[in-house]
């Protein structure tokens, strides 16, 4: 079998490492605010921290390759968003 064949190109190897990225990142997110052992906890937001820098460097490198390019929000969309978050938070006790 011709190995060539089976490999990935660069682009898809970066595709995959955000995906990976922003997994993991939500998985050590559930686990820090899951644990009761601060230390522990301590522990997870530290990976959480490191995990979200990857994810952020592998975003920045694909913007910068032109492989990543996010529709921009609309104002109206971002004000409409940040308006329900104020009245939700203005709800709480």
């Amino acid at each position: 079998m011709d190995t060539q064949n089976l490999s990935m190109a660069d682009r898809e190897i970066m595709d995959d490492i955000l995906s990976s990225q922003k997994h993991i990142a939500g998985v050590y997110n559930t686990f820090s605010c899951e644990c009761v052992n601060q230390s522990l906890k301590g522990d997870f937001l530290d990976i959480l921290r490191e995990e979200q820098n990857i994810q952020s460097s592998v975003f920045a490198e694909m913007q910068k390759r032109g492989w990543y390019a996010p529709a921009p929000a609309e104002a109206q969309k971002v004000e409409q968003t940040k308006t329900k978050f104020q009245n939700i938070s203005a709800q709480l006790p």
